[in-house]
């Protein structure tokens, strides 16, 4: 199998939707604009450091959407798609997933963002194969705050890319798998790519794929 996975945030897209995803809430009135941006910001600069404790911000992301009901959040995810994900849909991002789709290749977002906000995003990119970070459900069928299974994050991208495989039959010998992502969060799943690409690095992904000599791929003019 020729395996093509994608990250999802400042990879294919050129924000980070769940961190946007909680700035639109804020917009909308879900949460508190001072407190929530205070919170969201700190769990960001966690996140950019390698030191975030996702099992926290799950809890911390999800705490709006829990007090409105499966119908209110998806009309709102549906206004959030239009209002913020869809003018950030850039061609030569389209274009790169439709490359690889055309040419044989399964395609499949890995993504530390949680399923509610992504699996809509996967499939305005044509992609019905996401590993997220998936949701627990309470007593009520709603989301409890806490994370079912191994979270997609750092080296549960790779535990998670395990099972995907193991589901079909298949080990990490049976595949040559391209990674394109654009964080050292991802160090753990690119180092066992045949292929990394380091998609709009940041600074340090960028120096470590320049030392290994590892495809750089700049995809948006402001990550060049």
């Amino acid at each position: 199998m020729k395996l093509a996975l994608f990250d999802l945030d400042h990879t294919l897209l050129p924000i980070d939707s769940d961190y946007s995803w909680g700035q639109f809430t804020t917009r909308i009135g879900w949460t508190d604009p001072v407190e929530f941006t205070r919170r969201n910001d700190e769990f960001f600069a966690h996140y950019q450091a390698g030191t975030l404790d996702v099992h926290d911000y799950v809890r911390f992301a999800t705490e709006a959407l829990r007090r409105y009901s499966p119908d209110q959040a998806a009309a709102a995810h549906e206004r959030f798609m239009a209002e913020v994900i869809r003018p950030n849909l850039q061609p030569q991002a389209l274009e790169l997933v439709q490359r690889h789709r055309d040419a044989g290749d399964q395609v499949l977002i890995i993504t530390a963002t949680n399923e509610f906000v992504t699996r809509p995003i996967a499939q305005a990119f044509g992609v019905t194969e996401l590993i997220a970070i998936e949701l627990e459900r309470g007593p009520d069928g709603w989301y409890s705050g806490e994370i079912r299974g191994t979270p997609s994050f750092r080296e549960g991208k790779v535990a998670r890319l395990q099972q995907w495989l193991a589901a079909r039959g298949l080990g990490w010998d049976d595949c040559d798998m391209t990674f394109y992502s654009d964080s050292t969060n991802d160090l753990p799943l690119l180092e066992r790519a045949h292929h990394p690409v380091a998609t709009n690095p940041g600074a340090a992904l960028r120096e470590i794929a320049q030392q290994r000599g590892w495809r750089i791929l700049d995809l948006f003019p402001e990550s060049a």
